[in-house]
């Protein structure tokens, strides 16, 4: 049923300190005094001493909108700034700049959407590797966006950093990911993101991650991955963003064109995200356990909406809204031990009738194997059934209870192959053009009328359902 049966390959591998008033920093930057974290300017004792004490330092040797190559001026300025603890401000303008390497304790601060830090190649434009307390905030990266050498590569790489913080950045024409950030705990909030040549977020091996209340569009492989080199608990919480238009350049089944995609990484929450046109899906988790998917819309997806797929376990999906792709939610791979799983809530309607990226995908508003309760869903407008348990011999304790079906083709299928376990189906209510209940075997319809037949399959559990007119 559309099933993909080959798992992905991953690609190899709090705000703490509060900014100055905003202000504060419009001031310092019509000013021209250079350096003025070097020394104390003692006013006396009253505050306007301490306000001079702490203002921000600013470039003052950097010269927005040349031509050249900054990169020098503005490595000199990020350190001395680290050195002394103290904000360092960029003015609105353009730096053409090669690799800086960020230290711990360091505040850079553009002026949002107006300080540029262009590349003058595909390395990226900052990186961190073990800093502390990183803040970076109203800055805009840009990059060449033809080169795709780098593809685990980001415009921004940060490695190993504790309490940072990211927001109101913007990312644009990156030459493989935009962000990249391994290893590391923060927060990468309010920020955007556009035609990147593979994700926008690539989050691999973290240890508490927000990402929240992001703008993401037209990248070409993907928009939030948040994977693990190995299974384990990673606990980002991705909520609140925006994304839309996700393609799949490099091709695959599945690996790419996912909006967020969650992969080995446990204990993740994924809600209120508005994700729009993705090749394959709004949400797809790969081999994960304890994940939260709840509250997202989810509109055109090329293939499946919501996947919960391969060796998964603990899998809550609750509260969505799907509109428009070829498999509203899909919890599958009994065959790879995926199983546990509840999906409730969720409002599933306009399903196609075949997908462009997977031509073999059959469609369905919900698809589940085992161990899953399928509970007080609502499916509209299906050319296919609106509920499938099991797959063939993939099948195992799965209830289907108290959802309300209407203008579909089939309202539930049960596989009644050889091999196939146990199923529940009470107190829903169909409406379905063909049949309300039915009995499969893999693609092969063995009985059109479950229901009468369920004495032959003393696994199921057929009763209480009402049949509306279709």
């Amino acid at each position: 049923m559309g099933v993909s049966r080959n798992p992905q390959t991953p690609h190899s591998p709090n705000p703490q300190n509060p900014l100055p008033p905003p202000a504060r920093i419009q001031h310092t930057l019509t000013m021209a005094v250079p350096s003025l974290h070097r020394r104390h300017l003692l006013l006396g004792a009253g505050a306007l001493g301490l306000a001079a004490a702490i203002r921000p330092a600013i470039a003052a040797p950097l010269k927005p909108n040349a031509a050249t190559d900054q990169t020098a001026a503005l490595q000199a300025a990020i350190d001395d700034a680290a050195k002394h603890k103290t904000p360092l401000v960029l003015p609105a303008g353009t730096f053409h700049t090669g690799t800086l390497k960020l230290p711990d304790h360091l505040q850079l601060q553009g002026q949002p959407g107006a300080t540029i830090l262009a590349a003058t190649g595909s390395d990226p434009i900052l990186t961190a590797d073990g800093a502390a307390s990183l803040t970076l905030t109203g800055l805009t990266f840009t990059g060449i966006g033809t080169s795709t050498d780098r593809p685990d590569g980001g415009l921004v790489d940060l490695k190993a950093c504790t309490g940072l913080t990211l927001t109101a950045c913007s990312f644009n024409a990156a030459p493989g990911n935009a962000l990249t950030i391994s290893g590391s705990d923060g927060l990468i909030e309010n920020c955007s993101f556009a035609n990147a040549t593979q994700a926008a977020i690539f989050s691999l091996d973290n240890t508490g991650l927000s990402i929240l209340a992001n703008r993401i569009a037209d990248c070409h492989n993907g928009g939030i991955l948040v994977w693990r080199s190995e299974t384990g608990v990673d606990g980002t919480i991705v909520t609140g963003n925006r994304i839309a238009r996700i393609g799949w350049t490099d091709g695959g089944n599945g690996q790419n064109g996912n909006g967020i995609n969650i992969y080995r990484a446990d204990a993740v929450i994924v809600s209120g995200n508005h994700v729009a046109d993705c090749a394959f899906s709004g949400v797809r988790a790969n081999t994960t356990r304890n994940t939260q998917i709840t509250g997202n819309t989810c509109l055109n997806s090329g293939e499946t909406a919501l996947y919960s797929e391969f060796a998964f376990s603990g899998s809550v999906i609750a509260n969505n809204i799907v509109d428009g792709a070829t498999v509203g939610i899909s919890i599958a791979n009994l065959d790879n031990d995926g199983h546990l799983a509840t999906c409730s809530g969720n409002i599933i309607r306009n399903i196609a009738p075949r997908s462009t990226v997977n031509p073999d995908t059959t469609p369905s508003g919900i698809a589940a194997e085992a161990d899953v309760a399928i509970t007080g869903n609502v499916i509209e407008g299906v050319p296919g059934p609106a509920i499938s348990a099991g797959w063939g011999p993939y099948l195992r304790n799965v209830l289907v209870s108290s959802n309300v079906i209407s203008d579909a083709d089939i309202g539930i299928a049960v596989s009644v192959a050889e091999g196939a376990g146990t199923a529940q189906v009470t107190g829903n209510i169909i409406a379905a053009h063909e049949a309300a209940i039915v009995g499969m075997a893999w693609t092969e319809t063995v009985t059109r009328d479950l229901a009468s037949d369920v004495a032959r399959y003393p696994s199921l559990t057929i009763s209480g359902n009402s049949v509306a007119p279709a």
